[in-house]
C-alpha cells in the first residue's frame, strides 16, 4: 500500500491552507478509524474530504461501496489514478456544503458517514447532516479535540454547549482515540480526536417546537456567564410567561445554561411554545 507521504510525492501535491488540508500518515489511525466506523460489506459509505485516499482504500476494502466527496480540483486526478482498481467507488468533486445527501443516499438502508474535517468547516458539516433529516446510522470524524470534547460534554463544565446539546440531542456520542499532531503532514497545531456519533431513531428529548428548543439553547449559551432568565431575553416573550414557563419547567431562572440537562432545555422549550400559543 503506497503510503501519504508517497503519494503527495508521486503527485506533486501542494497542500492548499485555506483548505485546511491535513492528510494523515499513520496507519495505525486508519485502521482504528474504520474499526471505530465498524464499517461491514453492508454498508454505504460516504466520505468526506477523502484526500489522497489512503483511508478511502481501507474503507473499500471493508464497505459494499463507498462514494467520496471532495472539493479541491488538484485531488480529483489524484484519487481516479490511485483508486482505479476498486469497482466499488465513487468520487463527486464538490463542496460537501452544497451536496444533497439524500440524492447520494438514495435506498441503501445502511449508510455511514466517515470524514477528516478541516477544522473550519467542522461544526456547519456536523450541522447540515444531523439538521438534514438524512438516512444514516452513524458519523465518525476526526476533528479537533477541543470541537469533539464539547459534542461529548455534560452539563456543568466549560465544554458543554450549543454544540453539545446539537450532537446529544439527535445522536449517542463516543470517542475512539486521540491523535496527536505528529500523525499528519502538514502537523497541525493542535490535537485530534477521532468521535463516533450513532444516530437515534428518534432524538433523545421529543419536543413540541425544534425551531424554539434550538433558539433557546442558542441564546442560553451566547453570553455564558449571564442568567437564563437574562440571556432568553432576546426571546422577547412577556415577563408573565417567561415567569410561567420557567415555574411550569421547574427550572430557576438565575441558573445558567451550562447546568441545564438535555431534557431541562426540553421542559423550557415545551412550557414556552404552550404558554407562547395563548398569549
Amino acid at each position: 500500500m503506497s503510503t501519504t507521504k508517497e503519494i503527495v510525492k508521486k503527485h506533486g501535491f501542494k497542500f492548499t491552507k485555506s483548505l485546511g488540508q491535513n492528510f494523515l500518515t499513520d496507519d495505525t489511525v486508519l485502521e482504528d478509524i474504520v474499526t471505530g466506523a465498524d464499517i461491514t460489506d453492508e454498508d454505504f459509505v460516504i466520505e468526506i474530504g477523502p484526500g489522497v485516499g489512503t483511508l478511502t482504500k481501507e474503507l473499500l476494502k471493508k464497505a459494499k461501496y463507498v462514494c467520496a466527496i471532495e472539493l479541491d480540483s488538484d485531488l480529483i486526478p489524484i484519487l481516479e489514478e490511485e483508486l482505479r482498481e476498486y469497482d466499488n467507488f465513487q468520487l463527486i468533486h464538490k463542496d460537501a456544503m452544497k451536496v444533497n445527501f439524500d440524492e447520494i443516499i438514495g435506498n441503501e438502508a445502511s449508510v455511514k458517514f466517515v470524514a477528516n474535517l478541516p477544522y473550519y468547516v467542522t461544526t456547519p458539516i456536523i450541522s447540515k447532516l444531523l439538521t438534514g433529516g438524512y438516512n444514516f446510522k452513524s458519523l465518525t470524524i476526526m476533528i479537533q479535540k477541543e470541537v469533539a470534547e464539547r459534542m461529548a460534554a455534560a452539563p456543568d463544565c466549560k465544554e458543554y454547549g450549543a454544540l453539545s446539546i446539537l450532537a446529544q440531542y439527535y445522536c449517542n456520542t463516543s470517542i475512539i482515540r486521540k491523535v496527536p499532531p505528529s500523525c499528519f503532514i502538514p502537523q497541525p497545531k493542535v490535537e485530534s480526536i477521532v468521535i463516533r456519533l450513532d444516530k437515534l431513531t428518534e432524538p433523545k428529548v421529543l419536543v413540541k417546537d425544534e425551531k424554539l428548543f434550538f433558539r433557546i439553547v442558542r441564546e442560553a449559551f451566547n453570553m455564558r456567564r449571564k442568567t437564563l432568565w437574562n440571556a432568553l431575553k432576546n426571546l422577547k416573550y412577556p415577563k408573565e410567561i417567561m415567569e410561567e414557563a420557567f415555574s411550569s419547567a421547574n427550572i430557576d431562572p438565575k441558573r445558567r445554561g451550562e447546568t441545564l440537562s438535555l431534557s431541562e432545555f426540553g421542559k423550557l422549550a415545551d412550557a414556552l411554545n404552550d404558554l407562547g400559543d395563548n398569549k
